[in-house]
C-alpha cells in the first residue's frame, strides 16, 4: 500500500527553522500500530495522520513513541497540507479529535489554531523537578492537563537553561513548559518533553494553551507575541479569546514522498 507523506515546517517562515512535522492523509483509518510504526521511522516530534469526515477531517497525532492528545504544530502543518497542497478552497477547515474540535483559519500567509485553554493551578513542584533545574530557582511552578509549567525570571534563564533530562524524564506529565518575559516579545518558552519521547520539542502549539492564559492575566492584554527559543527557533501570534487560545503561524514545505507499507 502506498501513502503519500509531507514534511513541514511549522511556525517557521523558512526552512531549517520553526518545528518540523509529518502529515499523512488517509481516506480511512489504518491500524494504530501501523500508525505509531509509521511515526516511529519518520523519527520527528509529531506524525499527524487525517481522514475525511462529514463536517471536515478527524485528525490524530503520534510521537515516535506515543498517540497523544493534541499537538498545535502538526496540526498547522496538516491544515497547509490541505489548503496549499490539496487545494482547499475555502479559509477555515474543522478538525474533530481527542481535544475536541479544533479549527485552523487561512488569512494572509497566516494560519491560525482555534484550541481550548488548558485549566491550570499553582502546583508543588516534583523532587526530581526541582533537582533538573541545573539549579536555577523557578519562581512559580503550574500544573495543567497534561504539562508542568515553569516561570523563570527572564529570557535569559530559559535560554540558558540545561536540564538534566534523565531526571526530567522521571516527572509523571507529558512534558515540561519553561517560561519568562521576553526581551523583545510578550514572553519566550521552551518545552522538554522526553516522557514522550522528545528531549527538546523545537515549537509546541499545545503548550501556549497553557502560556497564552497565564501571560495574558499577567501581562493584562490578550493579544501577545511569543517565542519559542529553542535551537530551531519559532514565532506565534496569539490571543486569549474567552474559553479559547488562537495561536498563528506559517508553515514552509520541505518535502514530498510516498510510503510503502508492504
Amino acid at each position: 500500500m502506498k501513502l503519500s507523506l509531507y514534511q513541514l515546517d511549522a511556525f517557521s517562515d523558512r526552512l531549517f527553522a520553526g518545528n518540523p512535522a509529518a502529515v499523512v492523509p488517509l481516506n480511512e483509518w489504518l491500524p494504530a500500530e501501523l500508525m505509531q510504526q509509521i511515526a516511529a521511522e519518520n523519527n520527528l516530534a509529531e506524525t499527524a495522520f487525517f481522514v475525511p469526515t462529514e463536517s471536515g477531517y478527524h485528525i490524530r497525532w503520534f510521537t515516535p513513541v506515543t498517540e497523544v492528545d493534541l499537538c498545535g504544530h502538526a496540526t498547522l502543518a496538516a491544515a497547509y497540507v490541505l489548503f496549499e497542497v490539496q487545494g482547499k478552497a475555502q479559509n477555515e477547515i474543522l478538525f474533530d479529535s481527542r481535544s475536541g474540535e479544533l479549527r485552523v483559519l487561512r488569512k494572509d500567509g497566516w494560519l491560525t489554531l482555534d484550541f481550548p485553554v488548558d485549566h491550570f493551578q499553582v502546583a508543588v513542584p516534583p523532587p526530581a523537578l526541582n533537582e533538573s533545574m541545573d539549579s536555577v530557582v523557578p519562581l512559580e511552578v503550574f500544573k495543567g492537563k497534561t504539562d508542568y509549567m515553569v516561570v523563570l525570571e527572564n529570557e535569559t534563564e530559559v535560554r540558558e537553561l540545561r536540564p538534566d533530562i534523565i531526571i526530567l524524564s522521571t516527572i509523571p506529565a507529558r512534558g515540561i513548559i519553561v517560561t519568562a518575559p521576553g526581551d523583545e516579545v510578550d514572553f519566550v518558552s521552551r518545552f522538554f518533553a522526553p516522557q514522550s519521547g522528545i528531549d527538546e520539542d523545537p515549537v509546541t502549539g499545545s503548550a501556549h494553551t497553557t502560556l497564552v492564559p497565564y501571560w495574558a492575566r499577567r501581562l493584562e492584554k490578550t493579544h501577545l507575541e511569543a517565542r519559542q527559543i529553542s535551537r530551531r527557533g519559532g514565532v506565534l501570534r496569539c490571543e486569549l479569546n474567552g474559553d479559547r487560545v488562537c495561536i498563528s503561524g506559517q508553515v514552509r514545505l520541505y518535502l514530498t514522498g510516498e510510503i510503502e507499507t508492504e
